[in-house]
């Protein structure tokens, strides 16, 4: 299956939510938030490209996702806000593109381990709700290890 039509599948849930890499064509990447939003999903475009620490990260993460007042900019807050969501209403299912994050994950690999262990606790959160979570990373040939591939 190509990437777009797994795109498509993940957003009709042909396929089931979680955490992916995606090798898609700059085609398919260009207008993944207009077929979300077409679908119902809301999505959120977390571009790491300029982020190579924590604290870079989590700051990106409040901004991206609009986190309430209350998030203490840390993994478990982190994990916390995204596990709730209750300010980011979704008719259908909550997507996250991770773009750029290979430059976190070459400066700082522990961070983005634990940043792909929260966004996996969120996912498998949202897993059975009727709003689910998938988070997506592409790749253009560099894939991360131990996360499968969509499509």
């Amino acid at each position: 299956m190509d990437a777009d039509r797994a795109l498509t599948g993940l957003l009709t849930g042909r396929l089931k939510p979680g955490l992916y890499q995606w090798r898609a064509p700059a085609t398919a990447a260009a207008g993944w938030w207009e077929r979300a939003a077409e679908e119902g999903w809301r999505s959120f475009d977390l571009d790491a490209g300029s982020v190579h620490d924590k604290e870079g990260f989590l700051r990106l993460c409040a901004r991206v996702f609009d986190f309430p007042e209350y998030y203490g900019e840390n993994w478990d807050a982190l994990e916390d806000c995204l596990t709730d969501l209750s300010w980011a209403p979704a008719r259908r299912g909550h997507l996250v593109v991770f773009r750029g994050w290979d430059g976190l994950a070459e400066a700082d690999q522990a961070s983005f381990r634990t940043a792909l262990d929260v966004f996996a606790e969120a996912v498998e959160s949202w897993r059975d709700t009727g709003t689910p979570m998938a988070v997506l990373l592409p790749t253009a040939g560099v894939e991360v290890a131990g996360i499968p591939r969509l499509g």
